[in-house]
């Protein structure tokens, strides 16, 4: 990740929270409270989570880690203040939105798409054995409801939404609008009305997998990401 591409990241992220794209904006919500914590506390954390990931990165270390140490004693601060663990490790894309802070956990290992709201309440980890072993691969646009989980090696195409209290065990193609345990598609209206402010106005930027990181190689993209349509093994229409 460049500094550009780090600058893009926390504007993103910042307009999703609060429909500004500023410096002076971005400088506000860190510093002072604007009345809003909600809004605060997620661009906080989200900016401490892009930074850390970019100076973890950087080289040569003798410059940059202990700047990262600092950064990352920042970042701990805010896990614990606001009970939210989101690993700088994961690879998640710009426009990350997190509307109410408190009780968030995400895998290390996950990858996220650009645009994806995280409510509070929600499980994203790994399954250590069977068919589904290993972390989600989480599309664009995608909309987690409050106490959703999800679990396992599945795959969650663009323009989800995934309601309250769900469990996703299974793959979800795009565009489908999931609920209940386990979770079951019940439309095909996806996100629309529940991911906003993803006109941010910048080029997209795209973050490669490592082969590490899910079951095979893809790219986070703004407007495309690989997921397979319904076939064996995904959830379907009941």
């Amino acid at each position: 990740m460049t500094f550009q591409e780090l600058r893009s990241f926390w504007r993103a992220d910042l307009y999703r929270h609060t429909g500004k794209r500023g410096w002076w904006d971005l400088l506000v919500h860190l510093v002072v409270s604007d009345g809003d914590e909600h809004f605060s506390d997620g661009v906080k954390y989200t900016f401490y989570l892009r930074l850390c990931r970019y100076l973890h990165r950087c080289r040569p270390k003798i410059i940059y880690w202990p700047l990262y140490l600092i950064c990352r004693s920042v970042f701990t601060h805010y896990k614990y203040k606001f009970g939210v663990s989101i690993p700088h490790a994961a690879l998640i894309g710009r426009g990350l939105y997190i509307g109410h802070i408190r009780n968030i956990v995400v895998s290390d290992r996950v990858v996220i798409g650009d645009n994806c709201n995280i409510s509070h309440g929600v499980s994203i980890g790994q399954a250590n054995r069977g068919v589904r072993k290993g972390t989600a691969v989480i599309g664009n646009n995608v909309y987690i409801g409050p106490g959703v989980k999800i679990v396992g090696a599945v795959r969650i195409g663009n323009h989800v939404a995934i309601g309250a209290n769900c469990v996703v065990t299974t793959d979800v193609p795009d565009h489908a609008v999931v609920v209940g345990i386990p979770g079951r598609v019940i439309s095909f209206e996806g996100s629309t009305g529940y991911v906003n402010r993803t006109d941010y106005d910048e080029q997209p930027t795209s973050c490669r997998v490592p082969a590490s990181a899910a079951q095979d190689e893809c790219v986070v993209q703004h407007h495309a990401f690989p997921v397979k349509s319904v076939g064996e093994g995904e959830i379907r229409p009941r």
